[in-house]
Parts: C-alpha cells; sequence; structure tokens
C-alpha cells in the first residue's frame, strides 16, 4: 500500500510540473519523438524474413535534418497547433518527395495532428484530420516505389486517422470534466448563497421581533416611570401604581426576549422556550398595557384571533405585532392626550388591521432613527400584504395593514 501511495504521489507530482511547465515537457516528448525516429530509420523490413532488422539502413543527412526539423517544432505544438502541424506534414511531404527509401518524419505530423485535436474544436479537428490524411497518404501511394496498398503507405493513413480521433476523444474528456467541475462549483455556490440567504432572513425576522419587544416595552416603562417621578411626592399610591406597571412591563420584556433569544439556542441547548408565539387571541393583555399607560384604546373585531378563528400563525402573530408597534408609536408621537382606535376585520380572504389616533403630536422632533415602520412593512411584504401609514385629515395618524388569509388554491396561507 506505501509503494502505491508513493506511486500516486510522484504521478501527481509530475503532471503539475507538467501543467506548470508546458514547454519543458514539450521538450521531453520532442527529444522523445526524435530518438524514435532517429532507431526506426535505421530498420529496414525487408533485409529478413523474421521481420525488420537494423543496421542494414542508414538515413542520409537530408533525412536527419527533417527529422531534427520535425522534432524541433513539437517544442511549440501546445503554443500554436496549426503552424506546428502544417510545419511537420510540409517536412512529411519533402521527406517523402526526396527521401529513398523514406525516414519517419511523419511521426512528427502524426504529434501535431493529435494536438489540433486536442487543442481545438471537433469540425476543426475532423477537416484538418481528413485532409492531412488523404494528402500524406495520397503523396506516399503516388511516391512509393512499393505498391499503393504496402503496408508503410497504409500506416501513414492509419497514424494520421487514430491521431485525430485520439485528440478529439482527449478534448471532449477534458470538456466533460471542466462541465462537471463547473456544475460542482456552481451547486456549491449555490448552496452557500442559500445558507447565507436564509441566515440573512432569519436575523431580520429576530431582528424585528426584538425591536417589537423591546420598543414597546421600554416605551412603556419610559411613560410610566416619567409619571411616577411626576407625582411621587403629591400622590405617592398612585406613583407606586406606576412604578408596579414599570415592573410588569419590565417583566413581561425579559419573558419575549428571553424566548426570542432561545430562538438562537442549538437544538442541544437546554432550556428551550415552550411558550406559545403572541396573537390576536392575547390582545387584551396588549391593550391593557397602553392602557395602563394612560393611552385610551378602543377595539373593535368581527370574531378574529385565536385558534379558532383558523388564521395562519404567521398572519396572527404579524397582526400582533402590527398593532404593538402602531400603538407604540401612538404613545411616543401622538401626545399625552390621544386617544387611539384598533380594529381588525377579516374581508374575504383578507384581514385588515387598522389603528388610528387623534393626536397632535408632541412637538419634539423625531430622531430619524426608528425602524418601527420599516419593520412593519417588512412583516406585512413578507406575507403579500400591503400597508399604509402616514397623517389622517383632520390631525391624528392612521396605520392600516391587509393581510392575505388565504392563498391562490383557497386554502390557508
Amino acid at each position: 500500500m506505501p509503494d502505491v501511495t508513493s506511486l500516486g504521489t510522484a504521478l501527481a507530482r509530475a503532471r503539475s510540473w507538467v501543467r506548470a511547465h508546458p514547454l519543458a515537457s514539450d521538450g521531453v516528448l520532442a527529444a522523445a519523438v526524435l530518438a524514435c525516429m532517429v532507431l526506426g530509420s535505421f530498420a529496414d523490413k525487408h533485409a529478413g524474413p523474421g521481420g525488420p532488422t537494423f543496421g542494414t539502413r542508414t538515413p542520409d543527412a537530408l533525412n536527419v535534418l527533417f527529422m531534427v526539423l520535425g522534432a524541433a517544432a513539437l517544442v511549440f505544438r501546445r503554443r500554436a497547433p496549426m503552424p506546428v502541424l502544417l510545419c511537420t506534414g510540409g517536412l512529411t511531404l519533402l521527406d517523402l518527395f526526396t527521401g529513398h527509401p523514406p525516414a519517419p518524419v511523419v511521426f512528427s505530423a502524426v504529434i501535431a495532428l493529435y494536438t489540433v485535436g486536442a487543442h481545438t474544436d471537433r469540425p476543426t479537428t475532423w477537416r484538418v484530420g481528413l485532409a492531412t490524411m488523404a494528402v500524406l497518404t495520397a503523396v506516399a501511394m503516388l511516391l512509393s516505389p512499393d505498391p499503393w496498398y504496402a503496408q508503410q503507405n497504409l500506416s501513414i493513413f492509419a497514424w494520421t486517422g487514430m491521431a485525430s480521433a485520439a485528440g478529439d476523444a482527449v478534448r471532449s474528456r477534458r470538456g466533460f470534466i471542466d462541465a462537471i467541475r463547473e456544475r460542482a462549483e456552481r451547486a456549491e455556490r449555490t448552496r452557500e448563497e442559500e445558507a447565507r440567504r436564509r441566515v440573512a432572513e432569519e436575523r431580520l425576522r429576530i431582528a424585528r421581533d426584538l425591536h417589537d419587544v423591546v420598543a414597546h416595552h421600554i416605551a412603556l416603562v419610559n411613560v410610566q416611570a416619567g409619571v411616577a417621578s411626576h407625582i411621587m411626592d403629591k400622590r405617592p399610591d398612585q406613583a407606586k401604581e406606576a412604578l408596579a406597571h414599570v415592573r410588569e412591563a419590565s417583566r413581561s420584556a425579559l419573558n419575549e426576549l428571553r424566548a426570542t433569544v432561545g430562538l438562537l439556542r442549538q437544538s442541544g441547548d437546554p432550556a428551550a422556550p415552550t411558550e406559545p408565539a403572541p396573537g390576536l387571541a392575547h390582545i387584551d393583555g396588549l391593550l391593557d398595557t397602553f392602557r395602563n399607560a394612560g393611552l385610551p384604546v378602543e377595539f373593535a373585531a368581527n370574531g378574529t384571533g385565536g385558534p379558532e378563528s383558523g388564521l395562519p400563525a404567521a398572519v396572527d402573530l404579524a397582526a400582533y405585532r402590527i398593532i404593538q408597534e402602531a400603538l407604540t408609536n401612538v404613545r411616543k408621537h401622538a401626545g399625552q392626550a390621544a386617544k387611539a382606535e384598533v380594529s381588525v376585520v377579516r374581508v374575504g380572504a383578507t384581514i385588515e388591521i387598522t389603528v388610528l389616533d387623534d393626536g397632535k403630536g408632541t412637538g419634539e422632533p423625531a430622531d430619524g432613527g426608528g425602524h418601527g415602520l420599516i419593520g412593519m412593512r417588512e412583516r406585512v411584504t413578507a406575507l403579500g400584504g400591503t400597508l399604509t401609514a402616514g397623517p389622517r385629515y383632520g390631525g391624528g395618524f392612521r396605520t392600516q395593514a391587509i393581510l392575505p388569509v388565504m392563498n391562490r388554491t383557497g386554502e390557508n396561507a
């Protein structure tokens, strides 16, 4: 096993070296081809009955020059495949015209033709391959002293044809592997992008929940603390009541924050939150917190809310959070004498949540850093609904959200 591992490591290193030094590797190949051509030029297939023999034939100086030039051209075969093929093919034709008996310069043309097939497209490979095979074979058959069907003539036909086919096969395999690698990389990128998108959506949802919880309860705590501080000396009983509301609001804020932050726990962490998500079934408790803070709130509904209403959980939670944020904005910006009206009406396949107030404003400039309306709009848009918010004619503010309850197939969304 260690020997096999060592051999695989050596092959991998050799492959990496070849890719990093293409000119040097082609030089080594050219030297090997030249050695084969020179060795083949000393063989004579007619010398003995047992097959080719060596030493009875010697190439002349012109044949050696053709072989050296053909091998030298192969050094640049990957940089310029077509010019190298033209050079080696021309040298082969010159050898066929002048060499008797011919030297095996055609080996260099075979290597060049394989390179063309491996580095160009299929139509070019077959056009150039057929042209090279036809020209070299025809010239060899016409100029050969042997019959046209002699082995050396047919070998030119076979070797050039196999070179074209082998080059095309290598190019196709390389393209297939590249396509598989590209699809794998694209799939990996898609998985990563999908994971990032889901993380961003979850982060945005948790941020909205945290904003709704913190903005609502901290606003109530701020109001009640201000009231307690104002009446502490003159009416201590009412101040104690206000501080009790502060304590209740802070406890509620801590509980909701604990439930929201619990969503970030790992699946194996202990003490996972088990409280149900708030919805319209808990609207009375929400409204009471605002009434206790000094904001008169009137509520009207046509039977929506709660498990019996059939509202999807996402719509139920969104309706609750929209009312919570809208009333928080009323308490913060509408003024001390403001009154609010909340209505939840189911109309066909939608539910309409409307929050009105008649406040004149606190007279203080807005800080511009809030995200309440942005969070409400994101909640509504995520469910496929619409949100409108703006000043009312004659004073006050109006917030209305229309949420779809049914999907296109008529089932609960």
